[in-house]
């Protein structure tokens, strides 16, 4: 069965669709995923990446559809993670007279996955070119976006960027462009792409654009999801703000509750931060709303709290007590905050205990590694089910977050 696109005349999508991934280490791909292989065919015959071991089969079933496995010349590697570069062994072997084309590091990298003792190497310096023919692909390093090794490649005859995981989105459908799909949700799940695996690396991330911004591009061939070539306008304006950290005027508010103490207290921030936000939508007519997002710990997914924290500017943390510590999936989200390092936000710390402190405390001093300034000296606690006035508290904390996250949204304007 063939299973391949035109990108342009001799440039193909040969890879493969992955409708049944749910965890792509720790990812939640609720749509599954695509690992995107692109073969070009010139006077010289190159493949650019390749998929996950598993499905190598059918990456060489794609490529023989269009071409004899031994007339490839060049295995191109831009990236050498195992869901770009798993099948890289079997198509070496399938392809006897093809090359790996990589950089440097790259092919160390290579080297602590598979044994490439016997492999043919080319390696490229930044800014080389390779020709195919008529066609040539120049490339670029784009060191921890998100691996060290990690470049992209461009086509300067057909202007195709062929952009690694950056613009990448994790998205199976039969349809291969973005002009086939609904463009808010492949904006969304580009976010999500971007705050669960890039957004460490934003300042690498402004580096790559400023390249990719003297380039002329009329297609941007991601190594997952949707190829651009109708909406590169959209995804390219969004980008900048992604890797800045550019605030959106929005309240994230997580918790994790034992028996709805903590609850009620995230509730009630909730509450006071929706009002605020609708005094402040009064006062500037014409000006984006306040967002004010709610999330329980345990009855979402990591990756779709880092999507929304993304662009957060005020955060607020709410655990009930349990075994003088906070709850474990709240402590997982601070966790994943933390390597995520995204740009400093306004934040609270708040919840419950019964006979023993410890869940708010933990979260104050985590706010203190993030290096979060806090809105309260100390977190808002409850002993077992909150009074009027510790509600009180919390709905006037929510105004306070309101207005902070109010005010880093204008001068970031």
């Amino acid at each position: 069965m063939k299973l391949t696109t035109e990108l342009s005349a001799g440039i193909d999508y040969v890879g493969y669709v992955d409708y049944n991934v749910r965890d792509f280490h720790s990812y939640d791909t609720r749509l599954g995923a695509t690992y995107n292989s692109y073969l070009i065919r010139d006077e010289k015959v190159a493949l650019i990446d390749t998929v996950k071991a598993p499905y190598a089969a059918q990456l060489q079933r794609n490529v023989a559809s269009l071409v004899e496995l031994e007339k490839v010349d060049y295995l191109v590697c831009l990236h050498s993670e195992l869901d770009h570069a798993g099948a890289l062994p079997a198509m070496v072997k399938a392809c006897p007279n093809a090359v790996v084309v990589c950089n440097a590091k790259c092919r160390d990298m290579l080297a602590g996955f598979f044994d490439v003792s016997d492999w043919k190497f080319q390696i490229f310096q930044p800014g080389e070119s390779l020709s195919l023919g008529k066609r040539s692909l120049t490339f670029v390093n784009i060191p921890m976006v998100h691996w060290p090794e990690s470049s992209i490649a461009y086509m300067p005859e057909e202007k195709i960027l062929f952009s690694n995981d950056a613009f990448g989105q994790h998205i199976a459908t039969s349809e291969r462009f973005d002009d086939e799909y609904e463009l808010p949700k492949i904006l969304e799940e580009a976010k999500s792409y971007y705050a669960n695996i890039v957004a460490p690396y934003g300042k690498q991330t402004l580096k790559a654009l400023e390249t990719a911004a003297t380039l002329q591009i009329e297609m941007i061939a991601p190594a997952h999801g949707l190829i651009w070539r109708s909406h590169i306008a959209d995804i390219v304006k969004v980008y900048p703000d992604w890797a800045s950290g550019k605030y959106a005027p929005k309240v994230l508010i997580v918790y994790d509750t034992m028996w709805q103490s903590t609850e009620m207290m995230a509730e009630e921030i909730y509450a006071g931060a929706v009002e605020y936000g609708q005094k402040l939508a009064a006062e500037n007519p014409g000006e984006r709303k306040l967002d004010v997002q709610l999330m329980h710990a345990r009855k979402t997914t990591l990756t779709r709290v880092a999507a929304e924290a993304l662009d957060a500017a005020a955060v607020a943390f709410g655990s009930a007590t349990l075994n003088a510590h906070l709850m474990p999936q709240l402590g997982a989200v601070l966790d994943y905050f933390q390597g995520l390092k995204f740009r400093e936000k306004t934040a609270l710390a708040f919840g419950s205990y019964g006979w023993g402190v410890g869940g708010p405390e933990a979260i104050q001093k985590r706010l203190e590694i993030l290096k979060y300034p806090a809105i309260t000296d100390a977190p808002i606690r409850s002993k077992q089910r909150p009074t009027p006035e510790v509600l009180e508290e919390c709905r006037q904390a929510g105004a306070k977050l309101a207005q902070a996250a109010w005010d880093r949204y204008l001068a970031d304007k």
